[in-house]
Order: C-alpha cells, then structure tokens, then sequence
C-alpha cells in the first residue's frame, strides 16, 4: 500500500515538475542575475556589512519592524536549513547521481538573485497592522503589486499546506525520529518530546522563534561546516576527482537505469533544481514572510540579506555532497549497493571521513535534530501567517493544533513519501510566487537603481572621504 501511494506521489510530482516549472524557476533566477548585473556577486560584500550593522538598526527606533534583520536571517534560515540539506543530498544523490550536484549548485547560484528579489518584495509591500504588528510576503506583494487577491489567497492555503505536509512537519519530524533512533531513542518517545517541545515554542510567536533561531542556527552551521571542512582535508586527494564527476554526471547520468541519455539528463536536472529549491527556497517565496518584520532601511537591504540565507544554505549543500561524493567508494552510494537508509547515509559518510564513525554520526545526527527542530518552528510561523492571511486570526489556533498533530504523526512516515509529498506541495506554491516576481520586475529593477546603485555611490565616496582624511 506504502508503495503504491509513493508511485502516485511520485507521478504527480514528476508532473508538477517538469520542464515548464523548472525552466521558469531556473529562468527568473538567469533574467535577475543578468538585468541587476550579478549583484550576488558584487554586492555579497555590502550584504555581510548589513548584517555586521543589523544590532545598531534594531536599536535605532526610527526604523519599523519587530525584530533585527540578523533575527529574520537566523528565522529564515531556521525554516531552510533542515534536513534538505543534509538527508535530501544524500536522497538526490544515491537517485540521480553525482551531476545532480551540479545542477544544484549551478541552478542556486542564479536563484540567489531571485532570493534577492523576494527579500526586496516583502519590505517593500509590507503593512502594519492593527496589532502594530508587521505582515507581509508573497500574499501581501501578490496582493497590492499585482492587484490579484484570489493569486494571493492561492499562495496563502499553499503555504499553509507545505507547512503542515511539506518541508514543515513531515520530513522534518521523520528524519529527527531517525537521528534521535541513532542515539537509542524510541520513536514514540521522540514524537511526544518533539510534540511539547515545538509546541511550548511555537505558541510564543516571531520574538520566541527569532531568538532560539538566533542562538541555535549559527552555532550547528559552524559545527557541521567545520567538520565537513576537516573530512575534505583529509581525503583531499579525491576532491580533483569528485569534481570531475560531479560535472561528467551531469550531462552523462550513470545512476537511472532505462531510457535514453536525454530522459536521463532531464531526470537529474529535475532532481537537483527540486532539491535546490527545496534546500534554499528561492522562488517558493516563503523566506520573504519572516523577512517582513525586519528592521531595515529600504527593500533593497533585506533583498541582500536574504540572498546571504540562501548562499549559506547553498554551501551547506556543497560540502555535504562532496562528502558524500568523496567517501562513495565506501558507502556504494553512486552504485546503489549501500544497505543503510537514506536518513542514514550522511551521517555514514562523516563517520567514515573523520575515521572515527560514532564521532561522525552523532555530528551528523545533533546537527539533524537541531536543523530540523529549528525548520518545524521557522515553517510553523510561515503557515500561521498565511492562515492569517487566507482565512482570518480566529484560524490560527486550530491551524496550530493540527500542525502539532503533524509533529505527532510525521516520525512514523516513510522518508521517502515524505520527500515526495513535500515536492509536490512546494511546486504548487512556488507557481503564485514566480508569477509575482515575474510581473513585478520593473519594480524590482527600479527599486535596486534607485536605492542600491545610488548607496553604492555614496558608499564609494565615504571611503575615499574616509582615505583623504
């Protein structure tokens, strides 16, 4: 029954992405790039530099916004950083080999400008409302920038729904129960733990996220980047190699069997582009909510912070592919001959790098249960703001009592289904976005000349004002 359900959902979202999405997703994310002149690469700088200042903005009471624009990144990315980016590689990897890889990485790179635009989008768009609250996102931007309400409430149930079956619960709660499994955990008493704890979180609102966001995110990233940096040290002699496969693979797929080599090729672009999304979430639109209560200057500067979530998402992807790439001779992954579950297969690969496997697996597995609880409290806050929008306040507490139900049920679903299921919903909610940020570029590209060329000039004088002193 298990199987049949999954090759349906599998169907379906082979369908939902095909080429029309994947080529308006990948196509956004080129046209930006191009017609703002590749500001992920010449303005990453000034971005780093908001971020440095977001504490003195937060204290500046002039500025509008509920919490500082550090806050919103660690709260975005406490939303993305999940288990996309550490068991959704090793899934993507051991289906469509290494070039899916590839095609990850080349499609997030350009996604980054579209990050950028929805960071912009959300300021720019936002309302106060009667609570002095900030709200704002795609529902808002679709709303008063393309004059569509039914576009926007679209958006809204969609995003409600990859928060209850999606990237939000689901997958997230599965791979905690397979991690904390590792250590010895039962799953029934994962599930209950994780049921009161995510829920004596979420009930506390943005502030209460923000500032476990703030804390949790930026300490598991330095502890998992760090140590996917001393495996790839350490068989550094393989990187030249997985490099070579990594982009070999990708126009010559070794890994699905059957079919010509152009369906292979499709199929592991379509894997790497979904599982891009999936980790970064450019295009879903979904950052920009938690990017509308920031305390910024203008648009343009919560569209650079964004864009910095995304890379870092980004090069977490990196590096856990190329471990997983660099220890394949060892795991089978690439050759399908590996006897462990896909949640597994990460934390395999680190123990087998860093030669001492438990070590390797409790990294892997600490870094998955605190991902993974930071994303179900960061999705959480996303869904109740578009239940807010689509339907009314009064909604939010029921809305928060079945995502709860979700954290129960989520630990004892195939990881699999779940990842289908989670594609599924988050290419339906990706389409209202892309339209969006498709019919709002000349605002997009007027906005960035008028406020970031221009920040950019004074920027330059200060400092030769700054040399002449």
């Amino acid at each position: 029954m298990d199987m049949d359900i999954e090759n349906i959902a599998k169907v379906i979202c082979d369908f939902i992405w095909s080429f029309p999405l994947l080529i308006a997703l990948f196509g956004v994310g080129v046209y930006f790039s191009f017609k703002l002149d590749f500001l992920q690469i010449r303005h990453a700088k000034r971005a780093c530099r908001h971020i440095l200042n977001s504490k003195k903005l937060a204290e500046n009471g002039s500025i509008i916004g509920d919490i500082s624009n550090f806050a919103s990144l660690c709260t975005a990315l406490a939303a993305t950083l999940g288990t996309g980016n550490i068991v959704g590689i090793a899934v993507a990897v051991s289906v469509g080999g290494a070039g899916t890889l590839f095609w990850l990485i080349v499609s997030s790179f350009f996604s980054l400008a579209t990050k950028y635009c929805e960071g912009l989008l959300a300021i720019k768009y936002r309302i106060i409302r009667s609570d002095k609250k900030m709200a704002g996102g795609p529902m808002y931007y679709i709303e008063k920038g393309l004059g569509s309400k039914l576009l926007a409430k679209m958006f809204a149930v969609l995003g409600a729904i990859v928060a209850l079956v999606g990237t939000g619960t689901l997958v997230q709660t599965n791979s905690i129960a397979a991690a904390a499994t590792s250590f010895g955990v039962p799953i029934y008493v994962t599930s209950i733990v994780l049921t009161v704890i995510v829920a004596m979180v979420t009930f506390g609102g943005i502030h209460r996220i923000a500032e476990i966001a703030e804390k949790v995110v930026p300490i598991m990233s330095v502890l998992y980047i760090g140590a996917a940096i001393i495996i790839l040290a350490l068989k550094i002699e393989t990187i030249p190699n997985a490099l070579y496969l990594i982009v070999h693979e990708a126009f010559a797929p070794q890994a699905v069997v059957g079919g010509g080599i152009g369906a292979c090729i499709i199929h592991t672009i379509q894997i790497g582009v979904s599982r891009g999304i999936f980790c970064h979430e450019a295009g879903l639109g979904s950052a920009a909510i938690a990017s509308a209560a920031a305390k910024v200057k203008n648009p343009t500067e919560q569209g650079l912070i964004c864009m910095i979530g995304a890379f870092l998402s980004i090069v977490i992807c990196l590096i856990t592919g190329l471990v997983l790439i660099t220890t394949a001779e060892e795991t089978q992954i690439l050759s399908r001959g590996y006897n462990i579950p896909e949640t597994l297969l990460t934390a395999h690969a680190f123990g087998l790098g860093l030669h001492l496997p438990q070590l390797g697996n409790h990294i892997v597995n600490t870094s998955i249960l605190f991902f993974a609880f930071t994303s179900i409290i960061g999705w959480n806050y996303y869904g109740e703001k578009c239940v807010q929008y689509a339907f009314s306040t009064k909604a939010i507490m029921p809305y928060k009592v079945l995502y709860i139900f979700f954290v129960v049920v989520g630990p004892f679903l195939n990881i699999k289904t779940a990842f289908i299921l989670a594609d599924i919903v988050i290419g339906l909610m990706a389409i209202p976005n892309i339209i969006a940020i498709i019919a709002l570029r000349r605002e997009i590209i007027e906005e960035t000349n008028k406020t970031l060329v221009i920040d950019s000039i004074m920027s330059e004088n200060n400092d030769e004002y700054g040399k002449f002193c």
